[in-house]
């Protein structure tokens, strides 16, 4: 037979995931009902912040506990403590400080296009690898949160792990990653709306363990919508790289993203060109199979240079270390890379805003 009192108590002995103290402490179970004839007991249980990994767990440790005190069936109701409780309760304590809070910042640098499929986060993740192989400290935020990518061109099969209240970020080639696709599962879809895109992103700069970086790389989803404009508002001196093919319709579309950037006192610091040409492995004869003048002609309307001009080439793929869109150093295209690794690094000083 179900006894409340050994339920109530069951359930108030639970620590709270993020006060850390017993759920009776913080007024958590806000209310109990009992079903004794089928051995049910619903909760609602009041936390610190819902819809999160912490929430999970306590969930699954509150039905073991109930469960062990007699029930057999348990229901779960979750919301927000009020915020002052918060504030009143959470222990005083010297935390490093965020991306965003004005100090010791790194020099940001969003990697922005007007439309999809031109290459952009080919050349962010290849960017991010040539300053790291200049022995800069750099991260990279996968900011395409409905189109990520990241992760799975830079052969990254781990993902990060949680020290304390932070995330650690994913390294590899020397760079700290962190993308959307660490905390989806299968390659599900992304269905959220605006509010919730900046949400994560906010949360990409403040809840991430970064250490000391120089520069920290943000590949923007394609266009001007809610997630650039976040970028914009969020990263005041925020530095961008337009990135398009030699198209001129997409040089055209691309203008919109670098109008964007320059209407928000972004500074567009250059211009990638990708797939400029195909050159032959047999005659070293350059095809141009997107057309030709479409970068020159965006860099000009944008009174910016030319970073480089990136042709259609595989990389070198390595079956025991598999990055599947990373160019290696002597690569002809990781060479390219480098030169332009090295032409940002002195139009933008690492620690330059």
């Amino acid at each position: 037979m179900l006894q409340e009192d050994k339920i109530r108590k069951a359930a108030e002995e639970i620590e709270e995931p993020f006060l850390h103290i017993p759920l009776k402490d913080v007024d958590g179970i806000k209310e109990l009902k009992m079903k004794p004839e089928k051995n049910h007991v619903s909760l609602k249980v009041a936390i610190a912040k819902i819809n999160t990994p912490e929430q999970m767990k306590l969930q699954q440790e509150l039905v073991a506990k109930l469960k062990a005190a007699g029930a057999e069936t348990v229901g779960l109701r979750f919301e927000e403590l009020p915020a002052e409780v918060v504030a009143s309760l959470q222990p005083k304590q010297e935390s490093a400080p965020g991306l965003l809070s004005g100090s010791a910042e790194p020099t940001f640098i969003a990697i922005a296009s007007g439309k999809g499929g031109v290459g952009k986060s080919t050349v962010s993740v290849n960017l991010a690898v040539a300053l790291a192989r200049l022995g800069k400290k750099v991260g990279l935020i996968d900011a395409d949160i409905y189109g990520f990518s990241v992760p799975d061109m830079m052969g990254i099969t781990t993902r990060p792990v949680l020290r304390g209240d932070s995330i650690i970020p994913v390294e590899r080639f020397g760079v700290k990653v962190i993308s959307m696709g660490f905390f989806v599962e299968d390659n599900a879809p992304v269905i959220w709306r605006g509010p919730m895109l900046g949400k994560m992103l906010n949360n990409f700069f403040q809840e991430v363990e970064w250490g000391d970086l120089d520069y920290l790389l943000l590949d923007l989803p394609p266009g001007t919508g809610d997630v650039a404009l976040d970028v914009h508002s969020m990263l005041p001196s925020c530095k961008e790289i337009i990135v398009s093919t030699p198209h001129p319709t997409a040089a055209f579309v691309a203008a919109r993203a670098g109008a964007m950037a320059l209407r928000t006192d972004h500074e567009v610091i250059g211009v990638v060109e990708n797939m400029a040409y195909f050159e032959s492995k047999a005659t070293g004869e350059k095809e141009y199979v997107f057309g030709k003048g479409g970068g020159d002609k965006l860099a000009e309307e944008l009174n910016v240079p030319i970073l480089g001009r990136i042709p259609l080439r595989q990389p070198d793929w390595n079956e025991n270390d598999f990055a599947p869109s990373v160019y290696g150093e002597d690569h002809p295209t990781g060479k390219i890379y480098r030169e332009m690794a090295e032409k940002v690094s002195s139009l933008v000083p690492s620690g330059v805003n």
